[in-house]
């Protein structure tokens, strides 16, 4: 069982940007897969940007150049810097673990995911 925590969410302009933490209760070396996701109401849930189990990694087309991934493995911590925010990256953004990586190019959660942090650009 591993549990999930997003924190580093809030409201910011346009251009601005961020910073979104997970922690993880267990070792992320051993969770396979790690990533980030994100859904706007009215709107199916996205991949935004995973760590692969090879250490390889998948960004969305929509956030390429402007989001970054990252992990710290002494903290048990995987990041996402978002830079250059726009308003069409309001959304819930959750974490993510143990999924493969069609599953998280459909959007979906795989085995363990938190509660999401909100974010919201004007």
């Amino acid at each position: 069982q591993v549990q999930l925590v997003e924190s580093g969410g809030g409201s910011v302009q346009a251009g601005g940007s961020l910073r979104l933490s997970c922690a993880a209760s267990s070792d992320i070396n051993d969770s396979g897969c790690m990533g980030w996701f994100r859904q706007a109401p009215g709107r199916k849930r996205d991949g935004v940007a995973a760590i692969l189990r090879d250490g390889g990694v998948s960004i969305a087309d929509s956030v390429l150049g402007r989001f970054t991934i990252s992990q710290d493995n002494a903290k048990n911590t995987l990041y996402l810097q978002m830079n250059s925010l726009k308003p069409e990256d309001t959304a819930m953004y959750y974490c993510a673990t143990d999924f493969l990586l069609n599953q998280w190019e459909g959007g979906h959660f795989g085995t363990y995911w938190g509660q999401g942090t909100q974010v919201t650009v004007s």
